[in-house]
Protein backbone atom coordinates (compact mmCIF):
# COMPACT_ATOMS: atom_id res chain seq x y z
CA UNK A 1 0.00 0.00 0.00
CA UNK A 2 1.51 3.35 -0.59
CA UNK A 3 1.08 5.09 2.95
CA UNK A 4 3.10 8.11 1.44
CA UNK A 5 6.54 9.38 3.48
CA UNK A 6 5.79 10.64 6.79
CA UNK A 7 5.41 14.27 7.47
CA UNK A 8 6.96 15.10 11.61
CA UNK A 9 6.96 18.38 11.51
CA UNK A 10 6.32 21.91 10.36
CA UNK A 11 7.34 25.62 10.67
CA UNK A 12 5.93 28.71 8.47
CA UNK A 13 6.48 32.81 8.39
CA UNK A 14 3.86 34.42 6.12
CA UNK A 15 2.50 37.99 6.15
CA UNK A 16 -0.65 36.58 8.59
CA UNK A 17 1.63 35.42 11.01
CA UNK A 18 5.30 34.21 12.17
CA UNK A 19 4.40 30.47 13.50
CA UNK A 20 1.85 28.00 12.51
CA UNK A 21 -0.48 28.49 14.99
CA UNK A 22 -0.83 32.44 14.11
CA UNK A 23 -1.00 31.26 10.38
CA UNK A 24 -4.06 28.90 11.57
CA UNK A 25 -5.76 31.50 13.35
CA UNK A 26 -5.90 34.49 10.62
CA UNK A 27 -7.23 31.73 8.19
CA UNK A 28 -10.07 30.63 10.18
CA UNK A 29 -10.89 34.16 11.04
CA UNK A 30 -11.10 35.19 7.59
CA UNK A 31 -8.17 37.64 8.22
CA UNK A 32 -5.84 39.14 5.39
CA UNK A 33 -2.11 39.98 5.77
CA UNK A 34 -2.26 42.40 2.16
CA UNK A 35 -1.41 46.08 2.85
CA UNK A 36 0.61 48.82 1.26
CA UNK A 37 4.30 48.19 1.41
CA UNK A 38 5.84 49.52 4.69
CA UNK A 39 9.20 47.52 5.04
CA UNK A 40 9.96 47.41 1.15
CA UNK A 41 12.21 50.28 0.31
CA UNK A 42 9.55 51.23 -3.19
CA UNK A 43 8.10 54.12 -5.28
CA UNK A 44 4.81 51.83 -5.66
CA UNK A 45 3.12 52.66 -2.26
CA UNK A 46 0.22 51.36 -4.00
CA UNK A 47 0.29 48.64 -4.53
CA UNK A 48 -1.07 45.89 -1.73
CA UNK A 49 1.45 43.15 -0.64
CA UNK A 50 1.38 40.19 1.68
CA UNK A 51 4.30 41.79 3.64
CA UNK A 52 5.60 40.16 7.05
CA UNK A 53 6.03 42.40 9.80
CA UNK A 54 9.33 41.00 10.95
CA UNK A 55 12.18 42.76 10.14
CA UNK A 56 15.27 41.62 9.41
CA UNK A 57 17.00 42.62 12.62
CA UNK A 58 14.30 41.51 14.58
CA UNK A 59 15.22 37.92 12.95
CA UNK A 60 18.53 38.51 13.21
CA UNK A 61 18.52 39.09 17.09
CA UNK A 62 15.93 36.25 17.65
CA UNK A 63 17.94 33.69 15.82
CA UNK A 64 21.56 34.96 18.12
CA UNK A 65 23.15 35.96 15.17
CA UNK A 66 26.24 38.36 15.53
CA UNK A 67 26.15 41.71 14.26
CA UNK A 68 28.69 40.92 11.08
CA UNK A 69 26.44 37.65 9.74
CA UNK A 70 25.80 37.67 5.82
CA UNK A 71 22.27 36.56 6.43
CA UNK A 72 19.66 38.09 3.86
CA UNK A 73 15.68 38.25 4.45
CA UNK A 74 15.21 34.77 2.48
CA UNK A 75 17.88 33.28 4.85
CA UNK A 76 16.50 34.60 7.91
CA UNK A 77 12.60 33.54 6.93
CA UNK A 78 13.78 29.88 6.29
CA UNK A 79 15.71 29.93 9.33
CA UNK A 80 12.86 30.89 11.62
CA UNK A 81 10.61 28.82 9.82
CA UNK A 82 12.41 25.53 10.13
CA UNK A 83 13.12 26.43 13.52
CA UNK A 84 9.97 25.68 13.94
CA UNK A 85 9.15 22.52 12.46
CA UNK A 86 12.51 20.89 13.58
CA UNK A 87 11.59 22.10 17.28
CA UNK A 88 8.20 20.05 16.84
CA UNK A 89 9.31 17.04 14.95
CA UNK A 90 12.25 16.61 17.80
CA UNK A 91 14.72 16.66 14.34
CA UNK A 92 17.91 14.74 15.26
CA UNK A 93 20.21 16.07 12.57
CA UNK A 94 22.98 13.97 11.33
CA UNK A 95 24.78 13.16 7.79
CA UNK A 96 21.67 11.21 7.11
CA UNK A 97 19.70 14.68 6.92
CA UNK A 98 19.30 17.02 3.91
CA UNK A 99 17.87 19.88 2.89
CA UNK A 100 16.27 20.92 -0.05
CA UNK A 101 14.94 24.51 -0.84
CA UNK A 102 13.49 26.56 -3.39
CA UNK A 103 13.81 29.70 -3.61
CA UNK A 104 13.80 32.41 -6.55
CA UNK A 105 14.68 35.55 -5.26
CA UNK A 106 17.12 34.14 -2.70
CA UNK A 107 19.80 36.97 -1.81
CA UNK A 108 18.41 39.55 -4.33
CA UNK A 109 17.36 42.15 -1.46
CA UNK A 110 20.83 42.65 -0.23
CA UNK A 111 22.52 42.98 -3.39
CA UNK A 112 19.78 45.60 -4.87
CA UNK A 113 20.76 47.33 -1.34
CA UNK A 114 24.43 47.43 -1.72
CA UNK A 115 24.41 47.85 -5.85
CA UNK A 116 25.46 51.56 -5.54
CA UNK A 117 28.17 50.44 -3.59
CA UNK A 118 29.60 47.93 -5.47
CA UNK A 119 29.63 49.92 -8.15
CA UNK A 120 31.39 52.61 -6.94
CA UNK A 121 34.50 49.85 -5.58
CA UNK A 122 33.51 49.82 -1.81
CA UNK A 123 34.53 46.74 -0.64
CA UNK A 124 32.90 46.63 2.85
CA UNK A 125 29.87 44.67 1.62
CA UNK A 126 31.51 42.85 -1.06
CA UNK A 127 30.41 39.45 0.70
CA UNK A 128 26.90 39.87 -0.37
CA UNK A 129 27.55 40.23 -3.98
CA UNK A 130 27.57 35.91 -3.94
CA UNK A 131 23.80 36.32 -2.57
CA UNK A 132 23.17 37.18 -5.94
CA UNK A 133 23.05 33.52 -6.48
CA UNK A 134 20.39 31.08 -5.02
CA UNK A 135 22.54 29.08 -3.53
CA UNK A 136 24.14 31.37 -1.33
CA UNK A 137 20.56 31.33 0.52
CA UNK A 138 20.37 27.40 1.28
CA UNK A 139 23.57 26.82 1.82
CA UNK A 140 23.21 30.16 4.95
CA UNK A 141 20.87 28.38 5.94
CA UNK A 142 22.59 24.62 6.15
CA UNK A 143 25.30 26.50 8.13
CA UNK A 144 23.19 27.65 10.82
CA UNK A 145 21.29 24.25 11.70
CA UNK A 146 24.92 22.32 11.00
CA UNK A 147 23.65 20.56 8.21
CA UNK A 148 26.55 19.43 5.74
CA UNK A 149 25.00 16.52 3.84
CA UNK A 150 22.97 16.87 1.27
CA UNK A 151 21.82 20.93 0.55
CA UNK A 152 20.43 21.40 -2.76
CA UNK A 153 18.45 24.34 -3.86
CA UNK A 154 15.57 24.11 -6.58
CA UNK A 155 15.03 27.16 -8.82
CA UNK A 156 11.73 26.74 -10.63
CA UNK A 157 10.04 30.21 -10.00
CA UNK A 158 6.76 29.53 -8.40
CA UNK A 159 6.72 25.92 -8.38
CA UNK A 160 10.34 25.63 -6.36
CA UNK A 161 8.98 24.77 -3.08
CA UNK A 162 6.57 22.13 -4.00
CA UNK A 163 9.55 20.48 -5.94
CA UNK A 164 11.77 20.94 -3.05
CA UNK A 165 8.84 18.72 -1.59
CA UNK A 166 9.06 16.06 -4.39
CA UNK A 167 12.56 15.75 -4.15
CA UNK A 168 12.86 15.20 -0.99
CA UNK A 169 10.51 12.38 -0.53
CA UNK A 170 12.38 10.79 -3.70
CA UNK A 171 15.58 11.06 -1.65
CA UNK A 172 14.15 9.09 1.09
CA UNK A 173 11.72 6.63 -0.84
CA UNK A 174 14.94 5.63 -2.79
CA UNK A 175 17.14 5.36 0.60
CA UNK A 176 19.48 8.19 -0.24
CA UNK A 177 18.32 9.81 3.15
CA UNK A 178 16.60 9.24 6.57
CA UNK A 179 15.13 12.92 6.69
CA UNK A 180 15.02 15.82 4.57
CA UNK A 181 14.40 19.35 5.35
CA UNK A 182 12.03 20.58 2.43
CA UNK A 183 10.36 23.44 1.53
CA UNK A 184 11.25 27.07 0.52
CA UNK A 185 11.72 30.86 1.44
CA UNK A 186 11.05 34.15 -0.81
CA UNK A 187 11.39 37.57 0.09
CA UNK A 188 9.83 40.85 -1.37
CA UNK A 189 12.56 42.93 -3.02
CA UNK A 190 12.20 46.15 -5.58
CA UNK A 191 13.35 43.75 -8.50
CA UNK A 192 10.32 41.24 -8.24
CA UNK A 193 7.95 43.96 -7.49
CA UNK A 194 9.10 46.05 -10.74
CA UNK A 195 9.15 42.79 -12.85
CA UNK A 196 5.89 41.61 -11.97
CA UNK A 197 4.53 45.37 -12.32
CA UNK A 198 6.01 45.65 -15.43
CA UNK A 199 4.64 42.65 -16.98
CA UNK A 200 0.84 44.32 -16.20
CA UNK A 201 0.12 41.38 -13.70
CA UNK A 202 -0.47 43.27 -10.19
CA UNK A 203 -3.75 44.40 -8.90
CA UNK A 204 -4.30 47.49 -7.00
CA UNK A 205 -6.66 45.89 -5.05
CA UNK A 206 -6.65 42.59 -2.60
CA UNK A 207 -6.71 40.15 -5.11
CA UNK A 208 -9.81 38.59 -6.13
CA UNK A 209 -8.86 34.40 -7.59
CA UNK A 210 -11.16 32.93 -9.33
CA UNK A 211 -13.34 35.96 -10.07
CA UNK A 212 -14.46 37.21 -12.95
CA UNK A 213 -13.44 40.34 -12.56
CA UNK A 214 -9.83 39.72 -10.96
CA UNK A 215 -7.36 42.07 -12.04
CA UNK A 216 -4.30 40.58 -11.06
CA UNK A 217 -1.74 38.93 -8.16
CA UNK A 218 -0.67 40.64 -4.88
CA UNK A 219 2.89 39.61 -4.11
CA UNK A 220 3.68 38.21 -0.77
CA UNK A 221 6.99 36.62 1.11
CA UNK A 222 7.37 34.04 3.34
CA UNK A 223 8.84 31.10 4.06
CA UNK A 224 7.72 26.90 5.28
CA UNK A 225 9.62 24.00 5.51
CA UNK A 226 8.39 20.23 6.14
CA UNK A 227 10.14 17.43 8.08
CA UNK A 228 10.21 13.98 5.80
CA UNK A 229 11.41 11.28 7.74
CA UNK A 230 12.01 7.39 6.53
CA UNK A 231 9.21 4.85 8.48
CA UNK A 232 12.17 3.43 10.36
CA UNK A 233 12.75 6.94 11.83
CA UNK A 234 9.28 7.99 13.12
CA UNK A 235 9.30 5.62 16.11
CA UNK A 236 6.67 7.05 18.79
CA UNK A 237 6.84 10.50 17.34
CA UNK A 238 3.54 12.09 15.87
CA UNK A 239 2.97 12.06 11.93
CA UNK A 240 0.90 15.45 10.79
CA UNK A 241 -0.31 13.80 7.30
CA UNK A 242 1.94 11.37 4.52
CA UNK A 243 3.14 13.12 1.12
CA UNK A 244 1.25 10.26 -0.73
CA UNK A 245 1.66 11.39 -4.20
CA UNK A 246 3.42 14.44 -6.70
CA UNK A 247 3.29 15.38 -10.41
CA UNK A 248 5.49 17.28 -12.29
CA UNK A 249 5.40 18.84 -15.91
CA UNK A 250 6.55 21.53 -18.25
CA UNK A 251 4.75 22.36 -21.17
CA UNK A 252 7.23 24.56 -21.80
CA UNK A 253 4.35 26.92 -23.75
CA UNK A 254 5.34 30.57 -22.72
CA UNK A 255 8.09 32.28 -20.72
CA UNK A 256 5.49 33.55 -18.40
CA UNK A 257 1.80 32.93 -19.33
CA UNK A 258 -0.34 29.29 -19.40
CA UNK A 259 -2.14 28.10 -22.19
CA UNK A 260 -5.52 28.34 -22.35
CA UNK A 261 -6.21 24.37 -22.13
CA UNK A 262 -3.99 24.32 -19.17
CA UNK A 263 -1.67 21.33 -20.29
CA UNK A 264 0.89 21.96 -18.02
CA UNK A 265 -1.14 21.67 -15.24
CA UNK A 266 -3.33 18.87 -16.33
CA UNK A 267 -0.57 16.76 -16.64
CA UNK A 268 1.21 17.83 -13.34
CA UNK A 269 -2.11 16.50 -11.37
CA UNK A 270 -2.91 13.73 -13.37
CA UNK A 271 0.64 12.32 -12.84
CA UNK A 272 0.20 12.96 -9.28
CA UNK A 273 -3.13 11.32 -9.53
CA UNK A 274 -2.22 8.17 -11.03
CA UNK A 275 1.52 8.00 -8.24
CA UNK A 276 -1.51 8.09 -5.37
CA UNK A 277 -3.33 5.39 -7.03
CA UNK A 278 -6.42 6.79 -6.02
CA UNK A 279 -9.98 7.73 -7.43
CA UNK A 280 -10.60 11.23 -8.67
CA UNK A 281 -13.43 11.17 -5.56
CA UNK A 282 -10.77 10.42 -2.89
CA UNK A 283 -10.03 14.12 -3.80
CA UNK A 284 -11.87 16.09 -0.47
CA UNK A 285 -10.12 19.24 -0.93
CA UNK A 286 -8.10 21.62 -3.81
CA UNK A 287 -5.09 24.17 -2.81
CA UNK A 288 -5.68 25.63 -6.11
CA UNK A 289 -2.74 27.60 -7.11
CA UNK A 290 -5.08 30.49 -7.65
CA UNK A 291 -2.95 33.56 -8.09
CA UNK A 292 -5.99 35.88 -9.30
CA UNK A 293 -4.15 36.75 -12.57
CA UNK A 294 -6.46 36.49 -15.41
CA UNK A 295 -4.34 33.86 -17.47
CA UNK A 296 -3.49 31.66 -14.40
CA UNK A 297 -7.37 31.43 -13.45
CA UNK A 298 -8.58 30.92 -16.82
CA UNK A 299 -6.30 28.28 -17.55
CA UNK A 300 -6.50 26.36 -13.82
CA UNK A 301 -10.51 26.33 -14.19
CA UNK A 302 -9.79 24.96 -18.01
CA UNK A 303 -7.54 22.14 -16.01
CA UNK A 304 -9.26 21.21 -13.09
CA UNK A 305 -12.44 20.60 -15.07
CA UNK A 306 -10.63 18.62 -17.39
CA UNK A 307 -8.92 16.24 -15.06
CA UNK A 308 -12.25 15.89 -12.52
CA UNK A 309 -14.54 15.53 -15.55
CA UNK A 310 -16.45 18.85 -14.37
CA UNK A 311 -16.75 17.38 -11.06
CA UNK A 312 -14.59 19.54 -9.44
CA UNK A 313 -14.10 18.99 -5.71
CA UNK A 314 -14.24 21.65 -3.21
CA UNK A 315 -11.43 24.08 -4.05
CA UNK A 316 -9.98 27.88 -3.23
CA UNK A 317 -7.02 29.81 -3.16
CA UNK A 318 -5.28 31.06 0.06
CA UNK A 319 -3.56 33.84 -1.69
CA UNK A 320 -5.56 36.58 -0.52
CA UNK A 321 -4.62 36.03 2.90
CA UNK A 322 -0.67 35.68 1.80
CA UNK A 323 0.06 37.35 -1.37
CA UNK A 324 1.74 35.35 -3.56
CA UNK A 325 5.14 33.93 -2.21
CA UNK A 326 6.54 32.99 -5.67
CA UNK A 327 8.99 29.82 -4.64
CA UNK A 328 7.81 29.61 -1.41
CA UNK A 329 3.92 29.31 -1.95
CA UNK A 330 3.96 25.33 -2.68
CA UNK A 331 5.22 25.06 0.86
CA UNK A 332 3.22 27.74 2.17
CA UNK A 333 0.33 25.89 0.80
CA UNK A 334 1.93 22.44 2.06
CA UNK A 335 1.30 23.72 5.16
CA UNK A 336 -1.91 24.87 5.38
CA UNK A 337 -3.22 21.73 3.23
CA UNK A 338 -1.99 19.33 6.61
CA UNK A 339 -4.26 22.09 8.90
CA UNK A 340 -7.39 21.36 6.56
CA UNK A 341 -6.47 17.49 7.12
CA UNK A 342 -5.38 18.70 11.35
CA UNK A 343 -8.57 20.55 11.72
CA UNK A 344 -11.22 19.22 9.22
CA UNK A 345 -11.36 22.24 7.95
CA UNK A 346 -11.33 24.15 4.35
CA UNK A 347 -10.14 27.86 4.50
CA UNK A 348 -12.32 30.32 2.15
CA UNK A 349 -11.10 31.68 -0.63
CA UNK A 350 -11.75 35.69 -0.01
CA UNK A 351 -12.54 38.46 -1.94
CA UNK A 352 -15.15 36.20 -4.41
CA UNK A 353 -18.33 37.51 -5.84
CA UNK A 354 -18.75 36.30 -9.63
CA UNK A 355 -17.85 32.86 -10.89
CA UNK A 356 -15.89 32.79 -13.98
CA UNK A 357 -17.91 33.08 -17.41
CA UNK A 358 -15.69 31.15 -19.01
CA UNK A 359 -15.81 27.91 -16.29
CA UNK A 360 -18.73 29.36 -13.93
CA UNK A 361 -16.19 27.17 -10.97
CA UNK A 362 -17.35 28.95 -7.62
CA UNK A 363 -14.81 28.21 -5.17
CA UNK A 364 -15.22 27.87 -0.82
CA UNK A 365 -15.67 31.49 0.17
CA UNK A 366 -16.47 31.28 3.59
CA UNK A 367 -14.69 28.50 6.23
CA UNK A 368 -16.40 24.92 6.30
CA UNK A 369 -16.06 22.47 8.81
CA UNK A 370 -15.59 18.73 7.08
CA UNK A 371 -13.45 15.89 7.84
CA UNK A 372 -10.48 16.67 4.99
CA UNK A 373 -8.64 12.92 4.54
CA UNK A 374 -6.80 13.87 1.19
CA UNK A 375 -5.71 17.26 -0.48
CA UNK A 376 -4.62 18.01 -3.76
CA UNK A 377 -2.04 21.31 -3.73
CA UNK A 378 -1.17 23.38 -6.90
CA UNK A 379 1.96 25.23 -7.60
CA UNK A 380 2.64 26.59 -11.41
CA UNK A 381 5.31 28.67 -12.20
CA UNK A 382 6.69 31.01 -15.20
CA UNK A 383 7.85 28.48 -18.06
CA UNK A 384 5.39 26.36 -17.44
CA UNK A 385 6.95 24.33 -14.36
CA UNK A 386 3.47 22.83 -13.09
CA UNK A 387 3.65 20.65 -9.58
CA UNK A 388 0.72 19.24 -8.02
CA UNK A 389 1.19 17.67 -4.57
CA UNK A 390 -1.06 15.03 -2.75
CA UNK A 391 -1.42 14.93 1.21
CA UNK A 392 -2.91 12.79 2.69
CA UNK A 393 -4.24 11.90 6.76
CA UNK A 394 -1.81 9.63 8.48
CA UNK A 395 -3.98 6.21 8.54
CA UNK A 396 -2.63 4.25 11.85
Amino acid sequence: MNKGVAITGMGIVSAIGSNTAMNYEALVSGKSGIDYPKNLLTKHKDLPVGEIALTNKDMAEKLRLPKDHLYTRAALLGVTAIKEAVEQSRLKIDSHTGLVSGTSVGGIDATEKFFTEFAAGNSENKEFIRAQHPGFTTQKIADYFGITGFVSTISTACSSSANAIMLGARLIKAGKLKRVIVGGTDCLTRFTLNGFNSLKILSKEPCQAFDENRYGLNLGEGAAYLILEAEDEIKDREVLGRLKAYGNSNDAFHQTASSADGEGAYLAMQKALITANIPLNAIDYINAHGTGTKNNDAAESVALQRIFNNEVPKFSSTKAFTGHALAAAGALEAVYSLLNIKKSQIFPNLNFSHPMQSSDLIPVTKLEQQKVNTVLSNSFGFGGNCTSLIFARDEK
